[in-house]
């Protein structure tokens, strides 16, 4: 089927273009109406689109990010732009300056993480760098001693304040940490969420994307801001996070991302010559937590489960976190064989009513499927990207450039939207998505 829409040239002046209009000087705002600040795992993926434009401009953007780090080693998920309005809950909803010791005076920032991926963000900017001259490469590099510390700061952090057990998974304390905000992979954590009495709010989101059907409802809201209200009573200190949240999930698609993360970091410190003590921390936290991911899989499918804390339940659900141990691997072989068929047939990117061969979030044929609902059905372009390069990296070229081209064919209109209606193609959410150019970016570069 081919698909009229933009030449590979023109998709990537305009994914540059996009860029360049989203830019607030030091830091690039996620989306204009929707997320007019910096995400953290967003500001991650943008860097990546940048670096072939710009690798200097690529190293502010991690710059900026990782100015806002707390003093406790954690990266905020958003680092709000100053005198910018129009996103709820801002940072006078967070309080973090106030409440948190562990918090920065400024910038204003949010008081809990994301995904980290931003070692994969380095390792593009240092690979965009190699092919410049020796002023870009001598950019990069000092870029990489100056914020070494700050990267194993961020996985020291993650590594202990956020694994106490050492289980090798990654606990959360809100849906939103693990980015995939009304996932199906929350509903029993989140039903035993019981808001208490909240500041009144007004939700900003539903007026730049008005169709309730995209969008999470008003009662799941009032749980997401009630877990801002447990953290806030124990002024977003780590070590009462544990007992004071009605929400507490070991996440193994953030766990997977860390040992993915930690492999990647320790690659680049060997090959700069970075402290061994810090190498060898790295190798064993992969090693750890490539480990805990594995130990949640089935051993027949491979597909991976999330862990309630607070029931003492695993979590199986037919969302991308099934694929959680093709980031990190660790599979047997006839499991990890039987993982990569389910995420090509058709449950996944391979079911017959797909417009593209691309992954939903949630298996179109599962119970839990919305198509037009966030998280919880449509495609997202990022996660594509992430597939596509991490199956690049483990030498899966023939997987890689399938779901490169797909993601391409699907982004050739040029909406760059935040997500998409997986059997129409229709472009949903926030349009003008700072990460979805991104990716362009990087598939064409």
């Amino acid at each position: 089927m081919s698909d009229p829409g933009f030449t590979p040239t023109q998709l990537a002046a305009r994914a540059a273009y996009l860029l360049r209009g989203n830019d607030l000087g030091t830091m690039t705002s996620a989306a204009p109406r929707l997320y007019p600040h910096m995400w953290s795992w967003d500001a991650a993926f943008v860097a990546v689109g940048l670096a072939p434009l710009s690798v200097e401009r690529a190293v502010v953007e991690l710059d900026t990010l990782l100015s806002a780090q707390w003093r406790n080693g954690m990266i905020p998920h958003i680092v709000f732009a100053h005198g910018v309005d129009g996103y709820f809950p801002g940072p006078d909803r967070w309080a973090c300056t106030g409440l948190a010791a562990a918090a920065p005076a400024a910038p204003r920032t949010s008081g809990i993480t994301q995904p980290p991926v931003h070692a994969i963000a380095v390792q593009r900017i240092l690979d965009h760098s190699r092919r410049h001259g020796r002023s870009t490469r001598a950019v990069a590099e000092e870029f990489l001693d100056r914020r070494w510390p700050d990267l194993m700061r961020w996985h020291r952090w993650l590594a202990h304040a956020r694994d106490p057990q050492e289980s090798g998974r990654i606990t959360l304390y809100h849906g939103w940490e693990s980015g995939m905000d009304n996932s199906p992979r929350w509903d029993v954590p989140y039903a035993n969420v019981v808001p208490g009495a909240l500041p009144i709010y007004r939700r900003a989101d539903t007026a730049v994307v008005p169709d309730p059907t995209q969008r999470p409802t008003d009662a799941e809201y009032d749980r997401y801001l009630w877990l801002l209200e447990e953290m806030k009573q124990v002024r977003y200190d780590d070590a009462d996070l544990m007992s004071a949240m009605s929400f507490a999930v070991e996440d193994v698609f953030v766990s997977a991302i860390f040992s993915l993360a930690c492999d990647v970091l320790a690659t680049i410190g060997e090959e700069y010559s970075a402290p061994h003590a810090d190498v060898r921390d790295l190798h064993d936290w992969a090693q750890r937590f490539r480990a805990g991911v594995v130990a949640t899989t089935d051993p027949r499918s491979g597909a991976a489960r999330d862990f309630d804390l607070r029931s003492g339940r695993w979590i199986g659900t037919d969302t991308l976190a099934m694929f959680a141990p093709l980031l990190c691997g660790g599979l047997p072989r006839d499991a990890e064989r039987a993982l990569v068929r389910a995420f090509e047939g058709p449950r996944f990117c391979g079911h017959p009513d797909l417009r593209y061969a691309v992954p939903p979030s949630t298996s179109p044929v599962s119970g839990d499927f919305r198509a037009r609902e966030y998280w919880r059905g449509p495609v997202w372009p990022v996660m594509t990207w992430l597939f596509s390069w991490v199956f690049a990296r483990r030498g899966w070229a023939e997987r890689s450039r399938h779901l490169r081209a797909e993601g391409l064919r699907q982004a050739a209109d040029g909406s760059f939207a935040e997500y998409y209606e997986p059997f129409t193609g229709e472009p949903l959410g926030s349009m003008q998505q700072s990460w979805t150019a991104a990716a362009v970016l990087d598939w064409l570069g």
